[in-house]
């Protein structure tokens, strides 16, 4: 019985993320407090700094987040974007493509060097983009919208192995 109460336990943690926020009991002291979402751009502990909570300010206020400041561009340097986005990549798409992306998988094709348009087109929508000739007929690939805002990471990795 130990085997399958720790068994249970551990699918109950993976499905909860460890745990974190899965408590239903009000006050519970292993829910963690909720915290802002980084601005991108931001130095850590920015969070709250001038401006990186004014769209939600604002919009708590009655006004819209579109009165606020516009987010400042990425800051990270190539390297940096490119080191992120093989993250994203070993998370996402060795499944299907190679752990190298410079060879093909056992699904899908090469991909490093692929166009920004390529990859937001495959990755957002499964698609091609117009007048894209497709290195394989296969149509397996699903579209994974929840990667939309690692896309110029991605992009930056698959771009730098050119």
């Amino acid at each position: 019985m130990g085997r399958i109460r720790t068994g249970c336990m551990m699918v109950a943690l993976l499905a909860c993320g460890a745990g974190a926020g899965c408590s239903e009991e009000a006050g519970d002291p292993r829910t963690p407090e909720p915290r802002p979402a980084p601005v991108m751009g931001a130095a850590p502990g920015d969070a709250e700094g001038a401006g990186a909570t004014a769209g939600a300010d604002a919009a708590m206020a009655g006004g819209s987040a579109s009165d606020a400041p516009a987010a400042s561009a990425d800051a990270r340097s190539p390297e940096e974007l490119a080191a992120a986005g093989r993250a994203v990549y070993n998370a996402n798409c060795i499944a299907c493509h190679a752990m190298d992306p410079r060879i093909d998988g056992a699904l899908g094709p090469a991909v490093a060097g692929a166009s920004a348009e390529l990859i937001a087109a495959r990755v957002l929508r499964a698609e091609y983009p117009e007048g894209y000739a497709p290195k394989r007929e296969t149509r397996v690939m699903v579209p994974l919208p929840h990667l939309e805002p690692k896309l110029p990471e991605l992009t930056a990795y698959l771009q730098s192995l050119e």
